[in-house]
């Protein structure tokens, strides 16, 4: 893809760190030489713009993930956005969240307004201040406690030094890097179509193994479950809290550091259900904690469930191999009577993972989340013992290529993405 690009005639040394050596006719300048800060009121009638780690400026009626912050219902205050203009949330641009916008708007007075000089063709700069070099800047002119939110601080900012080519390679820079990076995501986007097949896959082999067995010649017999259809004849179908206790956690407050600072005990939240075998945290609560907060223990064995979550998370189990607390988008699963191993039951849930979604999507008051009475009136079939054995070790021989065959695939798309941003930088 770079193959063919040759270096410049000559280099000089820029004088900033972060820019090392540039091309010897281009302009190393300060942001505050090439920027002003413009904060100009009074505009609602404008549309109202937000700005996103992975987006950039956005308008703020496009955004459709989960919205953590609210808007006043007064935008009086809003600062107006023109076309060109770099905009900056001021608590979280150490982390990225800057952009130039394509739009004209408002945005919120909390945030950094800049008008950038006409030397700066807005497309270029957009990739120029959204690089992790760049906004590796951004957290050295930032102050705070933690690493929730941490304020910028124009008077550091403007002494940022950057560069500044001549406006016809500015076109050619940013026409260039719209090529390569719309062929590297075409690239991913074929790779994530790979694994979602595979994943099918996947899922059509359990399904198949926990619903019919691994015999065709046995007879069947109509299971009186919609999504289970006919299983063998020597199977049974239990409802879930016929054999096992149900419940779910909560989330002790992050503002008590009575309730984590030197905690020991493990609390797991959702993102640890795609390891799908949970034998470790990286969160611990303390005592404390767990007396106050009334959050169960957890017994090794069980089955834990992922409640809520809009993405594909919600419906997905894992066995837990470590006793733990958990938060409230997890319910767990202890078998009170011992009818089924660990390994078995999660397989069985992973075979309803599509029935799970369509209960937490039903159009209740529940919609987008399962709730614990939803599994406890859920049914799964059972197996004797041998059966549940066999079961297991075929269909860990079944997918064991297809996990592989993912891992790989994921491995690709993380270099693909890192490619993708040295690329950027680099040009």
């Amino acid at each position: 893809m770079i193959e063919d690009l040759k270096p410049y005639p000559e280099y000089k040394d820029s004088g900033v760190p972060w820019l090392g050596q540039v091309p010897a006719h281009w302009d190393v300048s300060t942001l505050g030489g090439l920027a002003r800060v413009k904060s100009v009121a009074n505009q609602s009638e404008r549309q109202l713009l937000s700005v996103y780690l992975q987006h950039g400026v956005v308008r703020f009626s496009d955004v459709h993930e989960k919205r953590t912050n609210t808007t006043s219902e007064d935008l009086s205050k809003y600062q107006a956005v023109d076309l060109g203009d770099f905009v900056l949330n001021n608590q979280q641009a150490w982390r990225g969240s800057v952009g130039v916008s394509d739009y004209t708007g408002i945005i919120s007075p909390a945030y950094l307004v800049l008008k950038l000089s006409e030397r700066y063709l807005p497309r270029y700069a957009n990739l120029l201040f959204r690089d992790q070099c760049m906004v590796s800047q951004y957290l050295v002119c930032s102050k705070g406690v933690g690493s929730i939110q941490r304020n910028l601080y124009w008077p550091h900012l403007k002494r940022v030094g950057v560069a500044l080519p001549p406006p016809e390679e500015q076109a050619a820079i940013t026409r260039f890097l719209a090529w390569a990076t719309n062929r590297l995501d075409r690239a991913i986007g074929a790779k994530r179509r790979i694994i979602a097949l595979l994943q099918e896959q996947k899922q059509a082999i359990i399904h198949r193994a926990v619903t019919r067995g691994l015999d065709p010649s046995l007879p069947l017999k109509d299971s009186g479950i919609p999504w289970l259809g006919e299983i063998p004849e020597h199977w049974e179908v239990w409802r879930v809290s016929r054999f096992a206790a149900v419940g779910n956690g909560s989330t002790p407050s992050r503002g008590e550091p009575r309730f984590w600072v030197g905690g020991t005990y493990p609390w797991l939240n959702s993102a640890q259900i795609n390891r799908g075998h949970i034998d470790s945290a990286d969160q611990f609560v303390t005592s404390t904690a767990l007396r106050d907060c009334h959050l169960p223990k957890v017994k090794q064995g069980s089955i834990l469930v992922a409640i809520t979550g809009q993405g594909k998370t919600r419906g997905m189990s894992a066995v837990l191999a470590v006793e733990a607390t958990i938060s409230q988008h997890l319910a767990f699963i202890t078998p009170r009577t011992p009818i089924a191993s660990s390994d078995f039951l999660n397989l069985a849930m992973t075979a309803a993972y599509s029935q799970l979604r369509a209960i937490s999507e039903d159009s209740g008051s529940t919609k987008g989340a399962l709730t614990c009475e939803d599994i406890k009136r859920f049914h799964l079939p059972i197996p004797p013992e041998d059966d549940q054995v066999d079961l297991i070790n075929c269909v860990k021989q079944q997918t064991d290529g297809i996990l592989k065959s993912i891992a790989h695939h994921e491995r690709e798309i993380t270099l693909l993405r890192e490619y993708r941003t040295r690329l950027i930088a680099d040009v």
